[in-house]
């Protein structure tokens, strides 16, 4: 199947964490440059997001970050290391938010499949938002300029949540909430029977899901899951 077209995307800004700023002048002066790099990245991905890889120029990212064009080129060397580093640190930043649901699997209490449908409801919630389609929309889109940048942007995502999942899913096993199993297998089969489904009812990121159809496909996954895995069943 050829790369899906880039959705119409109205202008949205996309924000991710920035860190807090150092106390003494020379580290302040640091932060200064990386903060900046960090407005260019940003203001970056949302053109790119808006009007896809080919229609965006580095003049019209200098004017939504609010620089001048020379700055931009200081901090990246050209459009397609700009366009890879924005691309990677989006991905980075959506693997956060994964990684935060996933980490209340450290404590699950007594009640085993209401903690799995959190997780579930916030993974399938971050999948959907409008950065994360926006990133996997521009990775098919750029596939055949680009081709080693989906493996890029799935080995910041979803390799490495599936890697932490499994973590999580071994020490469940080891305390006796789930049955033995292959931890990486059961990783992976969770987050298929999570991500199939949305890339199906939302077209390879075309359409936007209902929040009662995320809810729906949320809740199929880990009844699935629990069926399999739980160690009471």
């Amino acid at each position: 199947m050829p790369p899906q077209p880039i959705p119409a995307v109205q202008a949205h800004r996309y924000d991710w964490p920035m860190s807090a700023p150092a106390p003494s002048a020379r580290r302040a002066s640091s932060r200064g440059r990386i903060d900046k790099r960090q407005a260019i990245l940003q203001a970056a991905f949302t053109v790119f997001a808006a009007q896809g890889y080919e229609l965006t120029s580095v003049q019209e990212i200098a004017a939504e970050a609010n620089v001048a064009k020379a700055t931009v080129y200081s901090h990246l060397d050209d459009k397609e290391q700009l366009f890879r580093q924005t691309m990677a640190t989006v991905a980075e930043a959506v693997l956060a938010d994964s990684l935060a649901a996933v980490d209340r699997l450290r404590a699950v209490g007594d009640d085993l499949r209401a903690v799995w449908e959190d997780v579930a409801d916030e993974l399938v919630r971050v999948c959907c938002d409008e950065r994360a389609r926006a990133l996997r929309s521009l990775a098919y889109a750029q596939v055949a300029r680009f081709p080693d940048l989906i493996a890029d942007v799935q080995g910041r995502t979803s390799v490495r949540l599936a890697e932490a999942l499994a973590d999580r899913i071994a020490r469940l096993s080891l305390s006796g909430r789930i049955r033995p199993a292959d931890p990486t297998c059961a990783a992976e089969q969770f987050l298929a029977l999570l991500t199939g489904p949305i890339e199906t009812r939302s077209r390879m990121g075309t359409r936007e899901i209902p929040a009662e159809e995320l809810l729906v496909v949320s809740r199929s996954a880990v009844d699935t899951f629990l069926r399999a895995y739980a160690a009471d069943s």
